[in-house]
């Protein structure tokens, strides 16, 4: 996904001279493509998050469109406040774009997981926060988010992301997108995860079950008219991110379901209420977690025999 990222920022940066990179000592080299091309509007502000996002508040007083990149904890946690005030309170159009999404910095520990970051950016007026599920998301949410007018959160995961998306997919701001029909049951997910909720796709197929697997790459706005529609013709739904259950996915479904009066089963997967305070590749993780496809399957299973 970084390397989608750069790809997708070099061309757009190409075309429109009001776009600046700034980065916080992180991706230097990843950004060799972008700094051939567009040198002049590449800042490095070093170990500073901080002071990149005031930074970027002042080029986008000044017109111009920065998006800031670094490891998404990082610009979510330690940046919080500066992004609510100089950012959000002052509607500028400025793109946070984090990288490491979830804990796809598996191996760094705790400290490098983004496990809270939708929950943090989509409590923001005004911010829009998306959720790529691979390289094809994050291309189109580049684009998108030039042309869109406000403040934009991206989490990104980092390399090897399997294909989700056909290549000519509709990407659109607030609309979720399915990936596969199914009559049975509803699985939404959104971010890296996707890959495992298709892998459970085809065990539960294999039991005869047929889910609706959804990608929800917009968490804010949400796209309340497919939950909906989604909820009233299957027997089910369940929602899987690789992040908190507390303000994240989870939470921004069921309160569609909740004010719209829809009475289904329902659960959220995710991290309940803890830190994963394990090392070790994603996929270990995801056993910890209980986010494997085989988790997924089996509370699928359990929802709809219950």
């Amino acid at each position: 996904m970084r390397k989608a990222y750069v790809e997708a920022i070099t061309e757009e940066a190409l075309k429109d001279k009001r776009i600046f990179q700034l980065v916080a000592d992180i991706g230097t080299f990843t950004f060799d493509k972008y700094r051939e091309t567009c040198s002049d509007r590449f800042l490095n502000v070093g170990i500073q998050e901080a002071s990149m996002v005031g930074v970027a508040a002042g080029l986008a007083m000044n017109g111009k469109i920065p998006f800031i990149y670094t490891i998404a904890p990082f610009l979510s946690g330690r940046s919080f406040e500066p992004i609510r005030i100089n950012i959000c309170y002052q509607e500028l159009n400025v793109k946070v774009i984090g990288c490491g999404s979830g804990y796809r910095y598996s191996t760094l520990g705790g400290a490098h997981h983004a496990t809270d970051d939708i929950t943090l950016m989509r409590a923001l007026p005004g911010m829009t926060v998306i959720s790529p599920a691979d390289t094809m998301d994050v291309k189109n949410a580049v684009k998108a988010a030039v042309t869109h007018q406000g403040p934009m959160y991206i989490r990104i995961g980092r390399d090897g992301e399997p294909k989700i998306n056909p290549d000519d997919y509709n990407f659109e701001i607030g609309k979720g997108v399915t990936v596969k029909n199914g009559e049975d049951f509803t699985i939404i997910g959104t971010g890296t995860v996707l890959k495992n909720i298709l892998s459970a796709y085809e065990l539960l197929k294999n039991n005869g079950i047929e889910a609706k697997i959804i990608n929800m790459h917009t968490v804010k706005p949400l796209d309340k008219e497919i939950i909906i529609e989604s909820a009233k013709e299957t027997n089910g739904m369940i929602t899987v991110e690789e992040h908190t259950i507390i303000g994240g996915l989870g939470s921004a479904v069921s309160e569609v379901l909740a004010e719209e009066g829809i009475s289904i089963p329902f659960k959220r997967l995710g991290l309940n209420d803890f830190f994963c305070r394990n090392y070790g590749t994603p996929e270990y993780l995801d056993e910890i977690c209980g986010l494997t496809a085989g988790d997924i399957a089996k509370t699928v299973k359990k929802l709809l025999e219950d």
